[in-house]
């Protein structure tokens, strides 16, 4: 049997005055010596130092590339962008909201590079990340800008309790997003689905795409949304070869056990569901970029940060989402 390879995980450490540089230091702590998982905690030094000093005294601190360092030693990538003055557990800033954004662009230059095969992202603060003078509204458009590529190419996935759920559109006001809602940007989204999913091992995986209105529209009872929009787009999933279920209403289709993965039209019509049977537990995927991209589906904790209770249960669900080729299948399975 083909023993796997083991791969190099990039873990941004998030927002370095909330609680993701605690749960990635429990994290690394808990994949050391993994022969399957090598993680890379992609941060500032200073920041790492404080919490492996509490939660990892035992482990030294190597650098990435470090052959001569220990097995289990924590492995970091420094990235020096928060100054110390601005280390402040619990109080996100415009400094901690560019530190956020640093990290992950150096964490995706690990996969450029080839040392890494995926990132996994610690939770932002979008308020942190905009007071920087960065517009930002999640990682999607972000790492669709590092990468070069069109922010409407790269879409959220929420991944758990057996649910997958991509948005086709997400963080914005309910009425632009609805007027944003095309055809092509759902077949978009259902594609890089579709791509996700057949990555992870799934031949044909079946999408089901959700309508606009309540029963996507009832025949145009409800309004024609779902006639110019959602039902055309369904039919050109179709005529390209995809396995499609719907346009049905959001809540009749998400009863559908077959259905390995749903195109929501707006964020609460995704992230209820994913909310309400995960909770915390959920990971987060940015699809559509050509990077394995995922994050935890729970936000910075600032009342928390700096009082080492953080769990960090969502953050290792997001790394063994992207740790091997079946990942993706069995996580969503795990309700």
């Amino acid at each position: 049997m083909r023993q796997e390879q083991r791969k190099t995980i990039a873990l941004a450490i998030g927002d370095p005055n909330g609680i993701g540089p605690e749960i990635a230091v429990k994290a690394a702590r808990q994949y050391a010596g993994d022969p399957r998982v090598d993680l890379v905690l992609v941060g500032d030094e200073h920041v790492v130092r404080f919490y492996a000093a509490r939660l990892a005294a035992d482990m030294a601190i190597g650098a990435l590339g470090d052959k001569d360092a220990n097995a289990r030693a924590l492995k970091l990538l420094p990235v020096e962008s928060l100054p110390e003055a601005a280390f402040a557990p619990g109080q996100g800033n415009a400094q901690s909201g560019r530190a956020t954004v640093d990290y992950v662009s150096a964490a995706i230059g690990l996969v450029k590079q080839g040392r890494a095969s995926a990132v996994v992202a610690c939770p932002h603060s979008e308020s942190a990340v905009n007071a920087a003078g960065i517009a930002f509204a999640g990682y999607p458009g972000l790492v669709a800008r590092i990468m070069g590529i069109p922010e409407t190419e790269v879409f959220l996935m929420l991944v758990g309790a057996g649910l997958r759920i991509v948005h086709v559109t997400l963080h914005e006001r309910l009425q632009s997003a609805l007027a944003r809602i095309t055809p092509d940007l759902i077949c978009k989204a259902a594609d890089a689905a579709a791509d996700v999913l057949r990555s992870s091992g799934m031949e044909r995986p079946k999408i089901g795409v959700f309508g606009i209105n309540p029963h996507a529209g009832e025949g145009g009872l409800f309004g024609d949304d779902d006639e110019r929009i959602t039902i055309p787009a369904a039919a050109r999933l179709r005529q390209a070869g995809l396995d499609v279920e719907g346009p049905l209403g959001a809540d009749l289709m998400l009863g559908r056990r077959d259905v390995d993965a749903f195109v929501a039209m707006y964020h609460d019509q995704g992230h209820i569901p994913i909310k309400l049977l995960a909770g915390r537990n959920s990971a987060a995927m940015s699809i559509g970029a050509g990077v394995v991209f995922s994050s935890v589906g729970h936000g910075s904790a600032f009342d928390i940060a700096g009082r080492f209770i953080a769990e960090p249960d969502a953050l290792i669900r997001s790394i063994e989402l992207v740790s091997g080729g079946t990942a993706l299948a069995q996580h969503a399975g795990a309700a």
